[in-house]
């Protein structure tokens, strides 16, 4: 299996100018399929870092996307695409390019990973356990577990009263330490709980389409906002009412709203239109 350099694949997101970073990513171009497949060929078959280089950077632009999810969280953008970084390299590393999927559909689920992981290191810790004895609780639990086993009611209780936290939050945290690890891949033609089962090879499924249409759909509305800002009130009424809302008014409900010809609300939907243009482009 090829290696990769982290540091040496993908740029380190700076905190003093994200803006720069996200300007940059967005102007590398989108892998085909084809290209795809033979970059992850000269990969894994030549241990060709190039090639392994040009397929991340290609894709960080969906970890932006994914990330962008999470920042309710109080966390930094910047941050969060980092952890999300992670994930994508490790999704290059173990990725089967023999498989009918393109990258991202796997790679999603370890992007995702890595900031579910993150946020709750760095926000769990901060916003649910506001004081000393609670954060005790995410830092001693695994070592008391090792002295008590599985603990029973009153061992949670006993424990609870220990850090001064409550018993439910002792046997939650006690489940989420007795999670196991399983594999990305069906380990038989039954195994139908594995990650891999619910990928899909629908374009209409596909993560890297719905980013790119949701980042297109969000380019566009600002474009639109911004040159109808560029207008003046009654050119931007006329152009929102009759383009831009379900029910379309006609140009003689607008012309007697303005008190003027509908020939004349013709030529000021023109003008603005004209207008618009550089906006739009």
């Amino acid at each position: 299996m090829a290696t990769i350099s982290e540091r040496a694949v993908y740029p380190m997101v700076p905190g003093n100018n994200l803006q720069a970073y996200l300007d940059s990513i967005h102007q590398i171009p989108v892998l085909s399929r084809e290209r795809e497949q033979e970059l992850f060929s000269q990969f894994q078959g030549d241990n060709d870092l190039e090639a392994a280089r040009t397929i991340v950077m290609a894709h960080l632009r969906y970890v932006v996307y994914v990330a962008k999810g999470y920042v309710g969280y109080g966390l930094p953008l910047e941050d969060l695409i980092q952890q999300g970084n992670v994930g994508l390299m490790r999704s290059v590393k173990k990725f089967d390019a023999d498989r009918e999927v393109r990258l991202i559909t796997f790679a999603i689920h370890w992007i995702k990973a890595e900031i579910h992981d993150y946020v709750l290191k760095n926000w769990k810790l901060v916003k649910v356990a506001t004081t000393k004895a609670q954060r005790k609780l995410f830092f001693n639990l695994r070592k008391s577990k090792e002295k008590l086993g599985w603990m029973n009611r009153q061992e949670s209780q006993q424990l609870a009263s220990q850090l001064s936290v409550s018993a439910e939050d002792v046997v939650e945290m006690e489940a989420r330490l007795g999670l196991t690890d399983r594999s990305f891949h069906a380990e038989s033609e039954e195994d139908y709980g594995a990650p891999e089962t619910f990928l899909s090879v629908d374009e209409a499924d596909d993560p890297a389409l719905q980013a790119e249409q949701c980042e297109l759909d969000s380019t566009q509305a600002t474009s639109m906002r911004s040159a109808l800002a560029a207008l003046d009130d009654r050119s931007r009424d006329i152009v929102e009412s009759r383009w831009l809302q379900e029910e379309k008014v006609g140009l003689k409900e607008l012309a007697a709203r303005y008190s003027i010809s509908m020939e004349r609300v013709r030529q000021v939907e023109t003008a603005a239109f004209k207008k618009m243009q550089p906006f739009l482009r």
